[in-house]
């Protein structure tokens, strides 16, 4: 069996330091921006404009505002959360195994959810497959767990109503978790009520999807380094089905054919590394099932659909 002897890492230094951090402050203020903008109600835009602030004055009036403050972070905050637990889970990972990684980068945006996400960069290459199932588990698994206390009390503070409104809407699918929570929280939705969601909601629904997102089994994405790990070279037979399968799904959602480009770009199969023939670590075989567990409590095959 291979085992690799790695020397400590190197410590980060305080001009990179400052460099996570200023991207961290600059995607919770998108987040929180968008967030506001998305789930505040549209009488405060006209309250502001009747009082004659218009163009630069008035965006800034809006997202000032206390409401769309409150709104903004009631989704930022949860959402942040949730995406820095995933990346510290992979960077404690990292760590323990003398790998080479950085802190966690956030990519701010203005627009979407105000964020596309966040990554650690790791220098050193994985080499045994117990590296691989504890780097590429840690990340979806930390974050799972931050995201079942964050959707629990989202769901309670969301409104069940019996009549959508009128107009162009978003419905989102529902993974399987959030769906058995939804309806224990409110048996009603069962008899054909629906949910509008809380800003806190909806972080954790974003955080069910960037979870399964992650735990597609190809390449050097998380879960590729799952299955990989799990399944060594017969990996390589199963990829291209798997991705035919993420194709025809893009028949539901036009977004997983995206993900399919996604993954033709970084590699279908899994790269090969010099534990391949290594047996599977027995102490590890829990986080493989706890994963694919978590793949398909998070999974919906349409996660967005927009109503006319």
């Amino acid at each position: 069996m291979l085992r690799v002897l790695r020397p400590q890492p190197p410590r980060h230094s305080p001009g990179r330091l400052l460099l996570h951090l200023a991207l961290f402050l600059a995607t919770l203020a998108t987040t929180s921006t968008v967030g506001g903008l998305m789930f505040a109600s549209s009488e405060v835009e006209l309250r502001l404009a009747s009082k004659g602030f218009s163009g630069f004055s008035l965006f800034w009036r809006l997202i000032t505002d206390r409401e769309v403050l409150t709104a903004g972070l009631a989704f930022s905050l949860p959402l942040m959360a949730i995406l820095l637990a995933h990346e510290m889970g992979h960077y404690v990972a990292c760590r323990r195994h003398y790998l080479d990684a950085t802190l966690p980068f956030f990519i701010p945006v203005p627009f979407g959810i105000g964020t596309m996400g966040a990554f650690i960069r790791i220098r050193s290459p994985l080499m045994t497959k117990r590296e691989l199932v504890d780097v590429g588990a840690s990340g979806p698994i930390a974050g799972f767990v931050l995201t079942l206390p964050v959707l629990v009390w989202g769901i309670l503070q969301s409104q069940v109503v019996h009549e959508l409104p009128k107009g162009g809407y978003l419905v989102f699918g529902e993974p399987i978790l959030f769906k058995l929570l939804s309806r224990m929280i409110y048996p009603e939705l069962a008899q054909g009520a629906d949910l509008l969601l809380h800003p806190t909601a909806y972080a954790a629904w974003i955080g069910l999807l960037v979870t399964a997102l992650n735990l597609l089994p190809f390449g050097q994405l998380d879960g590729g380094h799952i299955t990989y790990a799990a399944l060594g070279r017969i990996h390589r037979l199963v990829a291209w089905p798997l991705l035919v399968v993420l194709v025809l799904l893009g028949f539901k959602w036009t977004g997983w054919w995206v993900w399919a480009m996604v993954a033709l770009v970084m590699g279908v199969r899994h790269p090969w590394v010099p534990g391949e023939d290594d047996p599977f670590p027995e102490d590890r075989r829990w986080v493989v099932v706890a994963s694919w567990v978590i793949f398909l409590l998070s999974f919906t095959p349409e996660p967005i659909k927009v109503v006319p």
